[in-house]
């Protein structure tokens, strides 16, 4: 009886090790027939004049937002019939479902041919902010090309984005691609105002169909180059959160009466006298919570004595790195919650006593903080009952999403770095200090990552939402080229796989 349970054993064993080799040959074959079938990133010279053109034309229609519920839907209207003109092999494709959501948002629904692998999101955003022609080199809506640059309202916040996934897509599409993995564009129309009639719409109608997907990237972050003292070197950086918000009122009331016989204080006094508090007194250094500090230690492999020391010792040298990033206002905006004066309104004639000052406050809320929190630090520092606060706006940090080797989303974007950028040797985590239509899909996923890829120079950040916003024509090549890339990237096999879904 035991020679029989040896040669069953024996037998289970022999049947054990086929089945894990036929397993290991059939998934070396899947990986060997997606190196075959992988198509590169290259573009013919009539392609690249076709991409140009063709972001040119998107920058020409002024896809204006204002405020909530406010924008240029005549343009935005004109921007969804551009897009189906300019890329015909997408809206013909049968495994690609368009919808319009909100009058003017943009869901792509690209079908996989492996429904066991769970889809993910690319967003971007349609709209841009206002642009007077003052100041600009060339007009802001013209999309004019000047030395190797196109110029215009969009070329970096975000019609960028919107045109590079969409001729991404186009060109896989005229070269036979099929993507084994399903994957979402969605394309808001309202980001620069919150997203509540566009992002926020595309979420819920993908959460009432059951929808969960694997990651989602959008906007946030680049390549930053020139932003290390001393070093010439580039690195990336993928924000894996992003700053809530708290847009605040304050408003002081008085009574009114003729400026000959004025008061001690008036309300513009004393709204001014609180909002310079507000300036003066910074909220409190969080330095030390969240990625930044995962970030440093990574960039210190690149410094030189002493610098690298430091950074890579933060345990020791915390307080003085933390001062040291409160001198910039970039790094400054990494380790706190920022306050900014944005509009202060009082007085209706030159000789009348103004019954009323009003002015309002954006508070960028780090994710170590809470509206509530940061909203009682206000008040505590404003220390003036005769001030009115009203929150006029106001959503939570998102959470950080994970960035560590089993982050699959996370993973794909380093991978297609490293392919299409391999001067770039760095790459690490942060925080968007801005905010973005993400934040709305949050309950699709808890992988959320914001990375563009374009190279960023500290005057680039002026440009956005400023004057002469631009972009060159090698910078949007390359962006074509990364999404182009990523998209088969993200065709790989996810392991583990949280669980199956089917669109």
């Amino acid at each position: 009886m035991a020679s029989f349970y040896v040669g069953v054993l024996a037998l289970v064993t022999v049947l054990l090790i086929g089945i894990a080799t036929v397993s290991k040959s059939k998934d070396q074959r899947g990986r060997e027939h997606q190196r075959a079938l992988r198509i590169p990133s290259q573009f013919s010279q009539e392609e690249c004049v076709t991409m140009k053109e063709t972001l040119k034309g998107a920058i020409q229609i002024p896809t204006v937002s204002f405020s909530p519920g406010k924008y240029n839907t005549t343009a935005l209207t004109e921007f969804g019939e551009y897009i189906r003109k300019v890329f015909p092999t997408m809206f013909k494709t049968s495994f690609i479902q368009h919808e319009v959501v909100g009058g003017y948002s943009h869901l792509f629904t690209v079908r996989g041919s492996d429904p066991s692998l769970q889809p993910y999101m690319l967003l971007a955003h349609i709209d841009v902010v206002p642009a007077p022609d003052h100041g600009w080199e060339v007009p802001p809506f013209s999309g004019l090309e000047r030395d190797g640059f196109i110029y215009g309202r969009g070329t970096l916040d975000n019609k960028n984005s919107v045109m590079a996934i969409l001729q991404s897509l186009e060109l896989l599409l005229i070269r036979n691609y099929i993507p084994r993995r399903s994957f979402f564009i969605a394309l808001g129309h309202d980001e620069e105002v919150t997203g509540a009639d566009g992002a926020q719409k595309i979420s819920a109608l993908l959460q009432a169909r059951g929808v969960q997907v694997s990651f989602v990237v959008d906007e946030g972050s680049f390549i930053f180059d020139g932003f290390i003292p001393n070093s010439k070197k580039p690195f990336a950086m993928i924000a894996v959160s992003e700053k809530g918000m708290l847009n605040l009122m304050l408003q002081v009331n008085v009574t009114s009466g003729h400026s000959s016989i004025p008061p001690k204080e008036t309300s513009i006094g004393i709204l001014a006298a609180a909002v310079s508090r507000l300036e003066q007194t910074p909220m409190p250094n969080v330095f030390g919570s969240g990625p930044l500090t995962i970030t440093l230690q990574e960039l210190a492999n690149e410094l030189s004595f002493p610098a690298n020391i430091v950074l890579k010792y933060l345990w020791l040298f915390w307080p003085l790195v933390s001062r040291l990033m409160e001198r910039n206002y970039f790094t400054n905006a990494l380790v706190r919650t920022t306050t900014a004066v944005t509009m202060f309104n009082a007085g209706v004639k030159m000789n009348v006593i103004p019954p009323v000052a009003q002015a309002t406050v954006d508070l960028r809320i780090h994710p170590a903080q809470t509206v509530q929190e940061v909203l009682e630090l206000v008040k505590n520092i404003v220390a003036d009952d005769r001030v009115q606060f009203h929150v006029l706006k106001a959503f939570e940090p998102v959470p950080v999403s994970s960035y560590d080797d089993q982050a699959f989303g996370y993973q794909l974007i380093r991978q297609t770095i490293q392919s299409i950028f391999p001067e770039v040797n760095i790459i690490v985590p942060g925080t968007f200090v801005a905010y973005s239509d993400s934040r709305h899909y949050s309950s699709l996923t808890t992988n959320i990552y914001r990375f563009n890829p374009l190279y960023m120079q500290i005057q680039d950040f002026h440009s956005v939402h400023g004057v002469n916003e631009k972009i060159s024509v090698h910078a949007y090549e390359t962006q074509v080229k990364f999404i182009f890339e990523f998209i088969q990237n993200a065709d790989a096999d996810q392991q583990p796989v949280p669980h199956q879904h089917e669109l």
